[in-house]
């Protein structure tokens, strides 16, 4: 017979998993408690009450969850190429990338990007809340290597290209997520170089030259 224990725990799984799949499909506001209870295969409808408190809490611990996986393995890559000297900009979108690629793998479940993207757009807050400055070291880490890659941007231009790669790989991950999750073929991702060519596309967006409107926009904005 199962322990108290171990039914416990295999019912919090069935929940994490449930709500996780519902929020990357329907955004977090889109998914009722008797929603995920529902999916989760519970009858009882006081299971998030009692094994989380909020749906709130809930989405935090599963945010949680994978913000410590992705930071753990991007700081291993980080260590390694600063080993290798191998810092270039294009290893540096890899760290960025790769660590959320692999994270459908290491738990199974193929919907943690989209999850992020929803929230996202809906609570940074709880983002901001839940990281903080002890869960997304690795990342801060490949912001300033990149930020000394790309001495010739100015400042602003440089904040701005950095949080693009944020918006862009956000909206691109999500979508191959998506696809991997369903499992059915896709033209775009199914090619052995889509994600190479995904990422060059990513490095020609931090590395490219500002042009000359968007110089002279930057230069009168500091002249005013």
């Amino acid at each position: 017979m199962k322990t108290l224990r171990s039914d416990g725990n295999e019912t919090r799984d069935k929940i994490k998993h449930a709500a996780q799949r519902l929020f990357a499909q329907r955004g977090v506001e889109g998914v009722t408690v008797q929603d995920i209870v529902s999916a989760a295969g519970q009858r009882n409808g006081a299971a998030i009450h009692y094994h989380f408190g909020t749906k709130r809490d809930l989405l935090k611990e599963l945010v949680l969850d994978g913000a410590k996986l992705i930071d753990e393995r991007r700081q291993a890559m980080l260590d390694e190429m600063e080993e290798a000297d191998t810092i270039t900009v294009r290893s540096m979108i890899e760290a960025l990338a790769i660590p959320l690629l692999e994270l459908g793998k290491q738990t199974g479940q193929y919907t943690y990007i989209r999850m992020i993207a929803n929230v996202q757009l809906t609570d940074r807050e709880l983002l901001r809340d839940v990281v903080g400055d002890q869960w997304n070291i690795g990342y801060r880490r490949c912001l300033e290597h990149l930020a000394a890659l790309l001495p010739h941007l100015p400042e602003s231009v440089l904040h701005q290209r950095l949080s693009l790669l944020g918006i862009y790989g956000s909206a691109i991950w999500a979508t191959w997520e998506a696809a991997t999750d369903t499992k059915a073929t896709n033209r775009f991702w199914e090619p052995a170089h889509s994600l190479s060519n995904v990422i060059d596309t990513l490095e020609a967006v931090a590395k490219v030259e500002p042009s000359a409107t968007t110089l002279g926009l930057v230069s009168r904005s500091a002249s005013e």
